[in-house]
Order: structure tokens, then sequence, then C-alpha cells
């Protein structure tokens, strides 16, 4: 597997991963009407854009498998979605070893993220703190009940 910065040609397999990936994993977890106005629409220019700008992908057997996204101004880490048929299998703590390495690299003290409720267990494994719950309103217009959570950084 390799992690890459993502291109302007990436932005439609992005886009369907991170669709495949809510869909799949969200479940029970959020309703379903959320999920389907979460999921919906069609890939934007802005969007398209911000991915080739922002965005980080794991690529392995010759397809996107994961993505992820993180703010060096903020130490915010967002956009971390796998294929559900890759799960389990590394990418997600790979994707997330690679952001928290370039947060180190720009010498931050700590790293942010808002995680959907089924991720805050993955997080937690990974060293994030946070218990508390907020709900995030999504350009979209749906209201989503998230974990803010925190990881301090080995360098700080």
């Amino acid at each position: 597997m390799q992690i890459r910065k993502a291109t302007i040609d990436d932005a439609p397999a992005v886009f369907a991963l991170r669709r495949e990936a809510i869909l799949a994993q969200c479940v029970g977890h959020y309703p379903k009407a959320d999920m389907e106005l979460w999921t919906s629409g069609t890939l934007s220019t802005t969007f398209a854009q911000r991915i080739a700008d922002h965005f980080h992908v794991a690529v392995a057997d010759g397809q996107i498998v994961g993505t992820g996204m993180i703010d060096l101004a903020t130490g915010k880490i967002d956009a971390v979605f796998v294929r559900p048929a890759y799960m389990g299998r590394g990418v997600g703590r790979a994707v997330m070893n690679h952001l928290e390495g370039m947060a180190s690299t720009a010498g931050l003290r700590q790293i942010l993220l808002e995680s959907t409720l089924n991720a805050a267990p993955f997080y937690r494994a990974l060293g994030f703190e946070g218990d508390s719950r907020v709900v995030y309103e999504s350009s979209l217009g749906v209201s989503l009940t998230c974990v803010p959570m925190a990881k301090v950084l080995r360098n700080a």
C-alpha cells in the first residue's frame, strides 16, 4: 500500500469511496434519512478541488482504498474513509499514521478530529481521547452527532 497526495483525477474515486464507506459503516448509528442526505448529490467542482488541494489517498491493488486530510494550521483531521472491502486491513491506521507524521513534522502539539459515532473506538485505539458529543452541521443540511477527540503528539 502507498499513501500519496491526491490529485484532481482522484476526485471521482474519492467521492465514490466516501459514499460507500458512510453507507457501509454508519448504519445503525445514524438515521437512514440522514445517511441518504449525507451521501446524496454529485461531485461538485468545489469538492473535487478540495480533494486535490487537501486529501491524501491510500492506494492498494491499483485502486484508492482510503482517504484522509489534515489542516496543518489547526491540526484538524477530516475525511478519513476506508473502502469497506479493505476495512480491518490496517488502511485506516496507515492513513492516520501518515497524517500524524505530517502534523509532527509541522511541529504541531496535538491533532483534533470529530469522529462519527461508529469510528470513535477506532480513534481511541490510536490514542485519541474524548467522550462528549456535539452536533455537526453538514453543508448538505444534515445534523450528525459526532465525538470531538484530541491526541497530544509525542513531540509536544
